[in-house]
Parts: structure tokens; sequence; C-alpha cells
């Protein structure tokens, strides 16, 4: 979150331990451009699809972008069900920031593996 504030970001810093509905509704009520999920559990192929189906049924289609603790075999099962992007463990900061921009643009951020 201090990365992108650092870069000219607003960011609403939801917590830790949100559930996909909370993340949904947080989107929703703040009217975000971009969610970013930092994801260290390994829960990252429940959770993510979870976070764009609790979007799709409130009908926002905001870009969702992954960080954190992804093997890269799981990056396409992720794009696969609606992730923007997926940043893998070592993406530079400014990796992040272009990423995270990208996808407020309504592009198509680069592949981070």
């Amino acid at each position: 979150a201090r990365l992108l504030r650092d870069a000219g970001f607003e960011v609403i810093y939801t917590g830790l331990f949100q559930t996909p509905d909370t993340v949904a509704a947080a989107a929703v009520d703040e009217d975000v451009d971009v969610i970013g999920l930092s994801m260290l559990s390994g829960a990252h192929m429940t959770l993510a699809p979870l976070v764009v189906e609790a979007l799709r049924a409130r009908g926002c289609e905001v870009p969702v972008v992954v960080g954190g603790i992804v093997p890269p075999q799981d990056v396409s099962d992720l794009e696969a069900a609606g992730i923007a992007a997926v940043l893998g463990p070592g993406a530079s900061a400014d990796e992040v920031v272009e990423t995270i921009a990208t996808a407020a643009r309504g592009e198509r951020p680069h592949r981070g593996y």
C-alpha cells in the first residue's frame, strides 16, 4: 500500500483476513479502479476467483491484481478465472506500479511471470 501511495495512487487498505464478499463490497462502496490482493497463504486459487465472482454478482467489473506467493503454473488458471494480472515473488516496485496503472487504464497488464 505504501509503495502505491508513494507513486501517487489513492489506496484504500481494508486490512488482513478479509472475505471475498467484504473485499467486493468495499470495492463497490469506494468505487475503486483496481483491486490488489496480497496472497501469501497459498489460498490464491480459491480466494482470488471468489473475489471476481463476488464483484460480478454486484455488477462490478473491476480488475483484480494478485501478488504474492503464487506458483507460475497457477497463473493461467487465475487469468482464466478473471484475474487481470499476477505478480510473483521478486516483482520490482516499478513492475507493481506499472501493472496497477495499466489495469486502472482498462488495459491488460503484461504477465508478471
